[in-house]
């Protein structure tokens, strides 16, 4: 990988292969912008594309930024190297887009990654192998419990709090203070129900 990059540079190329390629493609694009220049001192600007538009949608404006490095579209600042619209921006005014590309894609900064050599690794069998000197010793309290329900480790807070409920309901007359065998109502809903069976 190194020798690639240093061939590269040798090439007179300055930056990767891959944003050399993107920049190609957004000059391509920016061809067909209109750019208006809002302040040449603030190198602001408004690109509209033209095409590449669904038939009945306006054509989209972007606002450009080159002081600050933004654009409308998000992929200037997100991607560090200019977008389409800033390409054109730039051709509007004849300034060099290139140097809008920051230095993380050039060759120079790749070949810092590639340029330490990685040693031979001997063979697996000459490899000394220290004794071990210690034993590995599990935490029992660690340990799943086999039987039983099995007990939830998430990490509870104020939505896992039940609000204090005034005690059990009947499930009768849903009323609290008393169960469903004590209910004062128990005869008349056993009555109801004895009824509705014989219909």
């Amino acid at each position: 990988m190194g020798q690639q990059q240093v061939n590269q540079i040798e090439a007179g190329h300055i930056f990767v292969e891959d944003i050399r390629d993107a920049m190609v493609a957004n000059s391509r694009m920016a061809r067909s912008m209109n750019v208006e220049i809002y302040s040449r001192r603030l190198e602001t600007f408004r690109v509209t594309e033209t095409i590449g538009r669904r038939p009945g949608l306006p054509p989209r404006s972007y606002r450009v930024d080159l002081w600050n490095r933004q654009c409308d579209c998000r992929r200037f600042q997100t991607l560090h190297y200019p977008c389409a619209h800033v390409v054109a921006a730039c051709a509007k005014v004849n300034l060099n887009v290139e140097q809008f590309v920051e230095d993380v894609y050039t060759l120079n900064r790749t070949l810092r990654v590639w340029e330490n050599e990685f040693p031979v690794l001997p063979d697996l069998s000459t490899w000394e192998v220290p004794p071990i000197t210690f034993e590995l010793v599990p935490d029992r309290g660690l340990r799943r419990n086999p039987r039983g329900r099995p007990q939830s480790t998430r990490i509870h807070n104020e939505m896992d709090i039940r609000e204090k409920s005034d005690g059990t309901r009947c499930g009768l007359c849903r009323l609290a203070g008393h169960n469903r065998s004590k209910c004062p109502q128990r005869n008349y809903h056993v009555g109801q129900s004895s009824r509705s069976g014989r219909n």
